[in-house]
């Protein structure tokens, strides 16, 4: 694995447990929450979109040269 890859791939997991912590958070306030399984499927779909994002802007952050 290159080393883009493992950066994006990391920076879909911080992603995916920050969604996490935030839904956690929203229901320690007092707030109903949705249920396990549906607030993971959207935390899989968060870490996946931010993965995606970070390999691509990585490429063009780099290609710009900054």
């Amino acid at each position: 694995m290159n080393q883009r890859a493992k950066s994006a791939l990391l920076w879909g997991a911080v992603g995916l447990f920050a969604f996490l912590v935030l839904y956690q958070g929203y229901v320690v306030l007092g707030n109903d929450g949705v249920g396990f399984l549906p607030a993971l499927g959207v935390a899989l779909v968060v870490g996946a979109a931010v993965a995606a994002g970070a390999y691509v802007a990585e490429f063009r952050l780099l290609t710009r040269g900054r």
